[in-house]
């Protein structure tokens, strides 16, 4: 056989399905219950490789379709075929600059992992597992580099706000030679990163070491600056100079339900709950002096991560039971399935078809029951789920010292009070068109401030988006039509 056809021959390939997913090596259910310790524990370079091995390496990869920051999907998984594995970080990182984060909490399954054409008929390719080892191994092997930046083009961007919207923006802004500062409210970067997403399954050190990559690239962090209190939208862009702003300060107001003694010791939104516990380490008590209530016997109410990261925590902080009350049936469930598997794992009760009308409490004004009633599902609602709606005569209580509302957040209306004219929708969000432009010149919004909340890496798709039409609009000197062709 001639030299070229030897070099032209390529190793041959498994038949699709033959290797079966490589599954994620994890904690004990019964040991992680006890500790704040990650759960998934990640791939090994076989394992990995392995993995990487069932890509079809599509000519047209559906996969990319349904990442909202367009990673190059099939590119970064052959370089893991190959064991190349920091330069696949790299190119993740071509559109995504936080692959540690993406590859943990996302919900690959119903985006990219979804649109994958091996799970056409097979289980899909472990994207959003790869991404993570791909991230991991770049940053413990000390092999991350800085892409290279454009010249400095003399235009400054105020970003408000270091969630995941605004960490995106800074960082594509900031490579095309802009000067860009992040305003975070609280003294720690990272946003819901940092307070809303527990220790277990978002480590607090790879979110820092994450938005240190992000500094290291030339962006400035302005910490403990409550932008509508501290400073204006309006002073930013008049005393500070700035040329744009972004506004991506989430939705982080918590929401009740209105119920009778929600006023009551040991009832909490989990905004609160969860911020206490992660943000302001209340886990590592007495090491850091947080105080949070304990509670042996928990009730976490709604369905979606946040409820199950709050009942998770609650079993971690010592809760002899911990359950979840949920007025549809499984089915409905919003959280990840990964997540909702992983509480039943550690023991989480799930009482479902039940919806709370009121707490009890004892002669100290601390909760010592909930009052419930069961539910049955109707037609469907305006979400096409079908309604929850109650049953007759079937109220019942769930003793509790320690009750959680779950339930969703709202927008904080501190920064767009502040701001005259701009417009909001009837919901308090920020009124945007498909860039991000709101009706004022010159500001940007992005994540859960517009939208409501969502996931992780829809606020940084928001935010690559924007970032874009802001590059665009500051080339061209910001002329013509502020909100002309908007969507």
């Amino acid at each position: 056989m001639s030299d070229s056809k030897e070099k032209s021959k390529k190793p041959k390939r498994p038949k699709p399905g033959t290797i079966p997913r490589t599954p994620m090596p994890e904690q004990d259910p019964v040991a992680r219950g006890k500790n704040f310790d990650e759960v998934p524990l990640g791939y090994t370079p076989e394992q990995a490789k392995k993995e990487a091995d069932r890509c079809l390496e599509c000519k047209k990869p559906a996969c990319v379709k349904g990442c909202p920051v367009n990673v190059n999907i099939a590119k970064f998984i052959g370089l893991v075929r190959q064991e190349k594995f920091a330069e696949a970080a790299r190119a993740v990182k071509e559109t995504n600059a936080l692959p540690a984060v993406c590859g943990r909490v996302c919900p690959q399954e119903t985006q990219c992992e979804e649109k994958c054409i091996l799970g056409k008929k097979f289980e899909p390719v472990a994207i959003g597992r790869l991404e993570r080892f791909v991230a991991d191994y770049e940053r413990e092997n000390d092999l991350v580099e800085l892409p290279e930046k454009a010249p400095a083009c003399g235009r400054r961007v105020a970003i408000v706000g270091s969630g995941p919207a605004g960490l995106t923006v800074a960082g594509d802004l900031v490579l095309l030679g802009y000067e860009v500062t992040v305003f975070e409210a609280f003294h720690k970067p990272g946003g819901v990163l940092m307070y809303g997403i527990p220790e277990f399954r978002l480590p607090k050190d790879i979110v820092e070491k994450e938005v240190n990559y992000i500094e290291r690239l030339g962006v400035e962090l302005d910490m403990n600056q409550v932008v509508g209190k501290s400073i204006t939208v309006d002073e930013l862009f008049g005393e500070e100079g700035y040329d744009a702003v972004f506004v991506g300060v989430g939705a982080g107001l918590p929401v009740f339900l209105g119920l009778e003694g929600e006023d009551l010791g040991g009832v909490y939104s989990a905004s609160e709950y969860l911020t206490r516990s992660n943000l302001m380490k209340a886990y590592r008590f007495p090491e850091y002096d947080t105080p949070v209530v304990d509670g042996k016997q928990v009730t976490v109410i709604g369905g979606g991560n946040v409820a199950m990261d709050s009942a998770r925590v609650a079993l971690r902080l010592g809760a002899e039971s911990v359950t979840i009350v949920y007025r549809r049936s499984r089915d409905e469930l919003p959280a990840r399935g990964e997540e909702i598997h992983h509480a039943e794992q550690e023991g989480i009760i799930f009482k479902l078809l039940t919806n709370p009308v009121g707490f009890d409490g004892d002669e100290r004004g601390m909760v010592r029951a909930m009052r419930c009633i069961r539910m049955e599902l109707g037609e469907p609602d305006d979400s096409g789920r079908r309604r929850p709606v109650p049953v007759p005569d079937s109220e019942f209580s769930i003793e509790t010292d320690l009750a959680i509302l779950a339930i969703g957040s709202g927008a904080n209306p501190l920064l767009t009070k502040s701001t005259p004219g701009l417009n909001l929708n009837r919901w308090g969000y920020i009124d945007c068109d498909g860039r991000g432009r709101s009706n004022r010149p010159g500001l940007w919004a992005g994540g859960d401030i517009v939208t409501g909340s969502a996931t992780v890496i829809e606020a940084m798709g928001a935010g690559r988006i924007a970032a874009r039409d802001i590059h665009e609009y500051l080339s061209a000197n910001g002329e013509g039509s502020w909100r002309e062709d908007s969507e």
